[in-house]
């Protein structure tokens, strides 16, 4: 019997994220139903504040997946992910004529559920992995290494032909 048979879904959950419900919904409804990979480099390129957090999440899931359940990155995919109201925080701020209106400060709940499919689905994303340092050779001090990466990345790249210096000066009108 094998183990992905007995486990059909992973749930991981982030509660009190100090972002409104409504603007973590529209990253959550986009990235539901994806396999891993591919909802991974879609958050990863989400111009949005919430795209983070559900990223972490999203890598909490599949690390639990991994190492309490053995299964395979490539067999997984969003089944579901909800997106609940936390408790709001009240506050308030001042008006005119020494009256004061009320904040509500809103969090979210986020419910991650990962479900397992039968068949492996194809990479369509190769996430590669933090580079570590490698120890300097003999001789040769971290500073100069640090210059000669320098130097090389500065040759690869080509000036950029801009407006000029008096156009910026003179433009017609005042930023």
């Amino acid at each position: 019997m094998n183990m992905t048979e007995t486990i059909k879904t992973i749930t991981s959950r982030l509660k009190y994220l100090r972002i409104t419900p409504r603007k973590t919904r529209f990253v959550a409804d986009f990235v539901r139903g994806m396999p891993v990979d591919e909802a991974k480099a879609a958050l990863m390129f989400l111009g949005r504040r919430p795209s983070v957090h559900v990223l972490k999440l999203l890598d909490s899931a599949v690390a639990n997946a991994k190492n309490n359940h053995k299964i395979q990155k490539s067999q997984l995919y969003i089944k579901e992910i909800k997106v609940d109201q936390g408790p709001k925080f009240k506050r308030w701020t001042p008006r005119a004529r020494g009256g004061a209106s009320p904040l509500e400060k809103k969090t979210s709940h986020l419910t991650l559920i990962l479900g397992v499919s039968d068949k492996l689905a194809p990479a369509k994303f190769i996430f590669k992995e933090k580079l570590k340092k490698s120890p300097p050779l003999k001789g040769e001090s971290e500073k100069e290494k640090a210059k000669d990466q320098f130097k090389e990345s500065v040759k690869e790249t080509k000036p950029v032909k801009g407006p000029g210096f008096f156009h910026k000066v003179f433009r017609r009108k005042s930023i």
